[in-house]
């Protein structure tokens, strides 16, 4: 059974989707997820890990003096856990190298966009789908990718496309976007197991 680890920052929907799919879904006797990390103690994502019997760690980077402290302790709960493969839900800060070195090639991220485009710094959750909405694209979706050093520039493990409609709102195309990252997210999570582990 590989054992997961969750990041996250705020409601933690992708989050619930994961733990969804190993108790009834395609990650069922493939992967659990045994720890759920946050750096903000009022994320809700914390609530529905205690909800799940799931151990949730509160880390926030205001604690610490130095980056370096802050993602050392991160490192050192995933280490403690034993996790084998990190998933980051909505995490809204950059992962330490220190965490990148350690699990190369298993951390993954969710993005709610078609990267390459609308990637970078700034580039995360309602922005996203302004920028699209701005650029008048016709199509926008998320994608599941390795996590490397900077941000949304590791391998693409799964893309899926929404259509993005004529006078698209903001909220309109989040709820869209969101619905098909509920669904990409535990089958690019099975594909990374089935490629690195069985």
């Amino acid at each position: 059974m590989i054992r997961l680890a969750v990041l996250v920052s705020g409601s933690g929907s992708n989050m619930q989707a994961i733990i969804d799919s190993t108790r009834n879904g395609i990650l069922k006797a493939v992967a659990e997820v045994v720890l759920v990390i946050s750096n903000n103690a009022d994320a809700y994502a914390l609530q529905r890990a205690r909800n799940e019997d799931i151990k949730s760690v509160c880390i926030e980077r205001k604690f610490f003096s130095d980056p370096k402290f802050f993602n050392d302790a991160i490192l050192q709960e995933l280490l403690s856990e034993r996790i084998d493969l990190i998933c980051l839900a909505g995490y809204m800060t950059l992962i330490g190298e220190n965490i990148v070195f350690r699990y190369e090639s298993k951390i993954l991220n969710i993005h709610p966009a078609l990267l390459p485009k609308f990637a970078g710094k700034g580039m995360y959750g309602r922005y996203v789908h302004e920028a699209v909405i701005r650029a008048k694209e016709k199509k926008s979706g998320a994608t599941v990718h390795f996590v490397e050093a900077e941000y949304d520039l590791g391998e693409i493990i799964l893309q899926k496309e929404v259509d993005v409609l004529d006078n698209d709102l903001p909220e309109e195309l989040t709820k869209r976007v969101l619905e098909i990252e509920h669904q990409i997210y535990p089958q690019a999570i099975k594909e990374v197991i089935e490629r690195k582990f069985i």
